[in-house]
């Protein structure tokens, strides 16, 4: 006997009501189940089953949706031998219940991601969590296991944060779209996915970008094209809710999409906005379509995606190039409003407000350069 062996195993009865259907055999140990009993209740006749290496179904039938996620998460995970898990407690009538510990779930680092955490996220492009054949389970590179059964390992560098979807610890959209879309083949599941991430409003075109950038999938041709749909979709968004914002707000009606020029002098650059009364202009920034052309190098390169260093190097000189249009535009006069999609998404009435008041203070700053306006 060792200090891990339970000095009174209760019959099995206690786990017959527990919440949880599905436990490692860790979790077994800890609740009096040794390898004897475990083995005589998951064989022919019993009423228990493995579902995966040390996961067990304490049920006979299949698995619900909900019971193979935690039997994924639990097989990925590193359960703790005394994680409590929701046993019902026998109190007399005078007894006060006693204090139950807030449950854990022993997943570790791991977190569901592609096609079933998009499910889980409400996509309705998704497939249904019990029509997958696999889930994909994210785990940092250093844990040594295998994808097996229903279960399929997505490796990572880095981990992000997970978000809590009843429970059970979910990889944020993008990250999701990126694991689902490396699964995939077919351009217009692709091209569904993506455009339901903007079109819902449960991310930004440039985060996906980025994703699919950092997971080196930009090479595939299906994926570029439906990417090439996700920025149109994302800028049409964006353009309509700067409409929006004009209409709802009462803000003076701009001359939309314009560029601006020195007359006999050179071209200033384009603009979504443009008050020519008040030299007001309104920039939106929808700069993950640079970002991607970066990455192409141009129409006839190579289709690969840049490494983080250099896109890193050509975020900065796309930041850069913006600062000196912007730079330049003032130095006329004209007061340069930078906007992003997220802004507009968020905080409508705030970017309203901001515009409105470059709108009015333009009554206080010397008259702008004179600059010829022509359509975009």
């Amino acid at each position: 006997m060792n200090h891990n062996t339970p000095l009174s195993p209760r019959p099995l009865q206690h786990l017959d009501d527990c919440r949880q259907r599905v436990l490692s055999a860790a979790q077994l140990k800890a609740h009096g189940v040794n390898s004897a009993a475990l083995t005589e209740q998951c064989g022919p006749d019993g009423p228990w089953q493995q579902i995966l290496p040390g996961v067990y179904l304490l049920h006979p039938g299949p698995p619900t949706a909900d019971e193979r996620l935690h039997a994924v998460l639990l097989y990925a995970g590193r359960p703790q031998t005394r994680t409590p898990v929701a046993v019902p407690t026998q109190t007399t009538p005078d007894e006060p219940h006693p204090p139950q510990a807030a449950p854990q779930a022993p997943y570790a680092n791991a977190m569901i991601t592609g096609l079933a955490a998009l499910a889980l996220h409400r996509f309705v492009s998704a497939p249904p969590l019990l029509s997958l054949d696999r889930i994909d389970v994210m785990v940092p590179r250093t844990r040594r296991l295998r994808s097996t059964g229903f279960a399929r390992l997505v490796r990572s560098h880095g981990m992000p944060t997970p978000q809590r979807i009843s429970g059970v610890p979910v990889a944020p959209v993008p990250r999701a779209l990126a694991d689902a879309v490396a699964q995939l083949s077919h351009a217009g599941e692709v091209r569904r996915l993506l455009t339901e991430a903007v079109r819902s409003g449960h991310c930004e075109p440039a985060a996906v970008v980025r994703e699919l950038n950092q997971a080196r999938l930009l090479t595939r041709p299906h994926v570029i094209d439906a990417v090439d749909s996700l920025l149109a979709e994302g800028r049409a968004i964006a353009e309509d809710r700067m409409y929006e914002m004009v209409r709802e707000y009462g803000l003076p009606d701009p001359l939309w999409n314009v560029d601006l020029r020195l007359p006999g002098g050179p071209h200033l650059g384009g603009v979504d906005a443009y008050w020519p009364d008040q030299a007001v202009a309104v920039e939106l920034d929808t700069s993950p379509s640079s970002r991607l052309r970066s990455s192409r190098g141009g129409p006839n390169a190579p289709r690969h995606g840049l490494r983080p260093e250099l896109q890193e190097e050509s975020d900065g000189l796309e930041w850069s190039e913006y600062a000196r249009k912007r730079e330049h535009l003032e130095r006329l006069g004209i007061t340069v409003v930078h906007i992003t999609p997220r802004k507009l998404r968020e905080s409508l009435e705030q970017q309203a407000t901001v515009v409105r008041t470059a709108l009015m203070a333009s009554v206080d700053r010397e008259p702008a350069a004179y600059v010829m306006v022509l359509p975009r």
